[in-house]
């Protein structure tokens, strides 16, 4: 990924801090809120885009706490398609559902698809927005889907990004999900994050951390380099944003900074946690510089299948949408996964 990544993760790549100061000096133009407004074909090029043009419909899905049924937790999702298995999308940290948006418009071709909004990032509301520990994260995750499907969910193929990468991963480990048909991690990798780790709070801190409009903070995710695809930086970058009242400007949503205490626990024994699912896998990776020592002896063991999708960026089912969708299709196709747990062929 990009050290100055919009939504920059622990799993950080440490060879491309070499790059960081060049990567910089891109974003030194947006380093300030500028004090005149964007031009009109400024505005126009870095507009919000739609979801609804993507995505069929979004939803709340409310959790009701075990003490409190008054409070409880609510997940903000976004569902495609009617037939098919279910792709449930899981994003990075410092991303949202929308993510996936573009992606979905075409995997709802032939299967369904649902993105949700992890806790402390995009609509999603708990009372403790802090609290990304790998346990609560993966609760949520089965809760909402024990929510969505009850008792007799369809056949599930979770995809995870980055940080939702390993929730995937863990939600999988925990044999909970009786439906689960496939297991889609998309550049995250257990001996690259870990070694990254002590990077992260200089890499969080050297973002661009206030935007005086949603264009602006669009226009600095593409130019520094975060998300190469403009159209899927126009839809997921505005739900990653919050309008701060007392400094007049745009912040982060996801506090990644503050949740420090939990980002080891996203990635220790994720590797081996990965290959041991017994279901089909599949690893997106962005460069062969990721792999480490274990999943260089599953890939030639042939534990799993692996796609380097090259000339992009981190955020692969932004930067290129339509190869992403293929890919998950395929991988839909090749392992016959059907839409209620039955073997089906994708055609």
């Amino acid at each position: 990924m990009e050290s100055s990544n919009l939504a920059a993760l622990p799993e950080e790549n440490v060879e491309e801090q070499n790059n960081q100061h060049q990567r910089q000096e891109v974003a030194s133009a947006f380093a300030s809120v500028p004090h005149r407004p964007a031009t009109q074909s400024s505005l126009q090029k870095y507009s919000p885009l739609d979801w609804k043009d993507y995505f069929d419909q979004e939803d709340d899905i409310k959790i009701p706490d075990s003490n409190d049924v008054s409070s409880g937790l609510v997940f903000h999702v976004y569902m495609a398609g009617t037939e098919g298995p279910v792709v449930f999308c899981l994003h990075g940290g410092g991303y949202s559902g929308l993510s996936f948006a573009l992606s979905a418009g075409k995997i709802k071709e032939k299967a369904r698809v649902v993105s949700m909004d992890l806790r402390g990032h995009g609509k999603s509301i708990t009372e403790n927005d802090l609290d990304l520990s790998v346990e609560t994260m993966c609760n949520d995750v089965l809760a909402v889907l024990n929510a969505i499907y009850g008792d007799s969910p369809p056949a599930i193929v979770l995809a995870g990004h980055s940080m939702g990468g390993s929730i995937a991963v863990h939600v999988a480990a925990m044999k909970k999900l009786s439906s689960l048909a496939g297991l889609v991690v998309v550049d995250v990798v257990e001996g690259t994050a870990m070694a990254s780790l002590i990077h992260m709070q200089k890499i969080l801190s050297s973002r661009m951390q206030h935007f005086s409009s949603i264009e602006k903070a669009i226009e600095w995710s593409v130019k520094s380099g975060s998300l190469r695809n403009i159209d899927s930086a126009r839809l997921s970058i505005p739900t990653t944003l919050k309008y701060d009242e007392s400094k007049k400007c745009y912040v982060y949503r996801a506090k990644l900074e503050e949740t420090e205490q939990y980002w080891r626990g996203w990635y220790e024994g994720l590797s081996e946690k990965f290959l041991s699912s017994p279901v089909p896998k599949l690893l997106l990776l962005a460069g062969t510089d990721r792999l480490d020592r274990t999943l260089t002896i599953g890939q030639m063991q042939g534990k799993y299948q692996m796609v380097v999708v090259r000339h992009t960026g981190h955020a692969i089912q932004e930067d290129v949408p339509d190869e992403f969708a293929s890919l998950i299709l395929n991988f839909i196709s090749r392992n016959r996964i059907g839409p209620h747990g039955a073997f089906a062929i994708i055609t």
